[in-house]
């Protein structure tokens, strides 16, 4: 018997160059499980590892394996362009998009519902709030019927109720068997979200530790460091 492939990525030796400076480094294995985030510095390369993985942006080098089934990612960034119309018009456009299986009235109202936004459905999107901007982008992504959700700081600027309830939708996607890859500065959201962590520093990423082991034994001393100076450790 033949043991199926384990579903993961492989970046091996990528090096992406711009400007003759290299801005990231990738040798490692993500796994396409469970709910992976993506902590370091500022400037460290979180947004390019999402925009490399999702096909956004060449690498110079390097091998980029998307694993046994070809990778069907959704990139949530911070600012999603909506169009002047209403919510539920907004969720319908994907329809003309290519490669998109068919998509009825009643899945886009069950995507709506789904991130609590059926309510809301006939409003104009542009009165929408930061966080239900955010919520009708994981919509977008659910309908898109993506297997990968990369989501780049996912709570930036929300309020506490707002982010309660971005994460509350981010587990159920995992719950659904989405695989959620997300950058965030927030740690005490990594740790109520996560179940593993890439650790990127100085535009380089080699490793994917376990959430519990990184907080309690930082694989590296960049890692040490970063948790010090976020975390305030004596």
């Amino acid at each position: 018997m033949v043991n199926a492939p384990h579903k993961q990525i492989e970046l091996q030796n990528i090096e992406i160059i711009r400007n003759q400076k290299t801005i990231l480094t990738a040798n490692i294995s993500v796994p396409l499980k469970g709910i992976t985030a993506i902590i370091g510095p500022n400037g460290s390369g979180k947004t390019t590892f999402l925009k490399l993985v999702h096909g956004l942006i060449d690498f110079d080098s390097g091998n980029y394996l998307p694993g046994a089934d070809k990778l069907r990612s959704a990139l949530v960034l911070h600012h999603t362009p909506l169009i002047r119309a209403s919510v539920r018009t907004n969720l319908a456009i994907i329809r003309d998009s290519e490669n998109i299986h068919p998509i009825s009235d009643a899945d886009i109202d069950l995507a709506l519902a789904d991130v609590g936004l059926l309510n809301l459905a006939e409003q104009s999107a542009l009165k929408l709030s930061a966080g239900e901007r955010q919520r009708l982008s994981l919509a977008r992504a659910k309908l898109q019927n993506s297997k990968t959700i990369l989501l780049d700081e996912p709570t930036a600027n929300l309020d506490p109720s707002s982010t309660d309830q971005m994460e509350i939708i981010i587990k159920k996607l995992a719950g659904q068997g989405s695989s959620i890859i997300f950058t965030s500065h927030n740690l005490a959201q990594v740790e109520r979200l996560a179940n593993q962590i890439i650790f990127i520093s100085k535009g380089s990423c080699s490793e994917v530790t376990d959430k519990d082991v990184f907080f309690k034994n930082p694989p590296s001393k960049d890692a040490e460091s970063f948790l010090h100076h976020e975390l305030g450790w004596l």
